[in-house]
């Protein structure tokens, strides 16, 4: 993919270069009281150069996109899968023995091996795209999408919803991290039992006022977020704000509201501090 991106960034440069050359030479011809030749610029320049420019592309496009496609190896594609919302990514992998491993903002691979991601969503369209790794596919409501993506080296690779979803579209973001083969099944294993510790006083508070939505069991589907791993993830809020610990999800608890404005999670207004710190601490458990 790296070198797709070099290549179009290239072809653009020199579309861009040649324009604005055309536009500079047309400017010095007219001071000079000498004018295009219309019928041969118009058959150059708006015809035979973006006739020729498009066909390129369009070989570039059909063969990046046939790449896309899952298809057949030789050691087989890891299957995962994808499902937007306003506005957030949930994911879902599979360990070796097939239980399924749920998270949220932050989907886990083997670097070196193809993936097919399993794309769809919950209410709206919305995008899966991870520019570093491969090209854009769409999330739609009732249709299952599949999208192949490959990450040759470990390392942690920036997506985001790429189609206007909502108000708060710009900040659905996610992360694909990528682990060493070698890695790869313990990392999958630490995420399945990243489980904040029931005996924090924080537990009964999450248990009276975010249980509903919001499960702590990596092997259990929620409706809301997943939070069994929120305190090793980068960013909370769907990409909102950088995790930097037990006060930042203290800060998301009092300022959702105003942070992502059109957040479905309910006001936190009736709960006084020390119950918010409380829950913050219970999450926080599960580093």
């Amino acid at each position: 993919m790296a070198a797709l991106w070099w290549v179009m960034f290239f072809m653009a440069t020199a579309i861009l270069l040649g324009v604005c050359a055309v536009a500079l030479y047309t400017l010095r011809r007219e001071r000079r009281g000498r004018g295009l030749h219309v019928g041969r610029f118009v058959a150059g320049w708006g015809v035979a150069f973006p006739v020729t420019a498009l066909a390129v592309l369009l070989v570039i496009a059909l063969r990046t996109g046939e790449g896309m496609l899952p298809k057949p190896g030789p050691e087989g594609a890891l299957r995962v899968a994808a499902r937007g919302q306003q506005w957030w990514w949930s994911f879902t992998q599979w360990d070796a023995a097939g239980n399924p491993v749920h998270s949220a903002g932050e989907l886990h691979i083997p670097a070196g091996r193809a993936v097919d991601v399993h794309i769809t969503a919950a209410d709206v369209i919305h995008s899966f795209w991870v520019p570093r790794l491969t090209g854009k596919l769409d999330a739609i409501p009732g249709h299952e999408n599949v999208l192949r993506l490959r990450a040759d080296t470990p390392g942690i690779y920036e997506g985001q919803c790429a189609e206007f979803c909502g108000l708060q579209h710009a900040q659905m973001d996610f992360r694909v991290i990528a682990h060493p083969p070698e890695a790869y099944a313990a990392a999958l294993a630490a995420l399945a039992t990243a489980r904040p510790d029931p005996a924090h006083p924080g537990a009964a508070d999450f248990a009276a006022n975010c249980a509903s939505c919001h499960g702590t069991d990596a092997r259990a589907k929620s409706a809301a977020p997943n939070l069994a791993g929120l305190a090793q993830r980068g960013r909370i809020g769907g990409g909102t704000l950088r995790n930097e610990g037990q006060e930042s999800v203290l800060l998301w608890l009092r300022r959702h509201e105003t942070l992502k404005p059109g957040s479905r999670e309910p006001s936190h207004a009736a709960l006084d501090d020390a119950t918010l710190a409380r829950i913050a601490g219970y999450l926080e458990t599960a580093r």
